[in-house]
């Protein structure tokens, strides 16, 4: 009877911990990608093992950036991944950062503009994707030129694939887009060799794993997310995540 009474206990106490902890972002692979994939990103399976291993469960879906921001805000959904210091400086980041790009511009291979400041994008047409953080010169530039021909804001779900599409079919001169990102999307479409790098915004970037600022369990979360990551940096555990996105470590 004793027994029986300590097991019924666990069992009704075990749900309170286990949490199903809900990650919000728009697909970009390798950081993040398709929910339910083999390959579902780095960032995600980080987040996943480290949860698992506290007895929490991951539920992750793509929305779009500005989607995924607002409602993680908003506390209807616990975090993003991919985030940097300037797209939410309002929510609770992680100690360490999960990740280092840097935004770069993209021509077809026979164009042959160059990036050599922000006067140089005056008599081009770029795309960009909505509510993206770049750099707060491009930002300005963005911003007073949104409403024309010179720059052109994406805000799909599938952002990225369109403003490549437009640029292979002469409809966008210049895109930017983070280097890893870029580079895995140009792979997936057979673009590699259509489509060339023509240089950077800034010499790069932190990313992190960020959560609402108002859900009761985000100072938790983020100290586990903090905790998991520096445990699987040292065991090699991050190391063997990254290889099988052909990436290194940044540190």
């Amino acid at each position: 009877m004793i027994k029986l009474l300590v097991i019924l206990l666990i069992s009704l106490s075990y749900p309170s911990y286990a949490d199903v902890v809900t990650i919000r972002a728009d697909e970009w692979y390798p950081v993040n990608g398709r929910p339910g994939a083999e390959k579902p990103g780095y960032m995600i399976e980080i987040a996943r093992k480290i949860l698992i291993e506290h007895g929490h469960s991951l539920d992750y879906q793509t929305l779009p950036w500005r989607g995924s921001l607002k409602m993680v805000r908003k506390g209807r959904f616990d975090c993003v991944v991919g985030a940097d210091n300037n797209d939410a400086p309002d929510f609770v980041f992680a100690k360490e950062p999960w990740g280092f790009i840097k935004p770069v511009f993209y021509i077809k291979k026979d164009n042959t503009w160059r990036y050599r400041g922000i006067d140089s994008l005056r008599n081009i047409r770029l795309g960009v994707i909505g509510d993206y953080a770049y750099t707060e010169e491009l930002e300005r530039y963005i911003a007073r030129h949104k409403d024309t021909d010179k720059v052109q804001i994406v805000f799909a779900n599938k952002a990225l694939r369109q403003n490549i599409g437009k640029l292979m079919s002469g409809r966008l001169d210049v895109v930017i887009e983070y280097d890893i990102v870029m580079d895995a999307k140009l792979r997936e479409l057979g673009h590699d060799q259509d489509i060339v790098s023509v240089g950077s915004v800034t010499d790069g970037q932190p990313l992190y794993i960020a959560c609402s600022p108002n859900k009761a369990n985000a100072g938790e979360y983020v100290r586990l997310f903090s905790e998991g990551f520096a445990k699987m940096r040292q065991n090699g555990e991050l190391a063997a995540i990254l290889q099988k996105y052909g990436l290194r470590d940044w540190q």
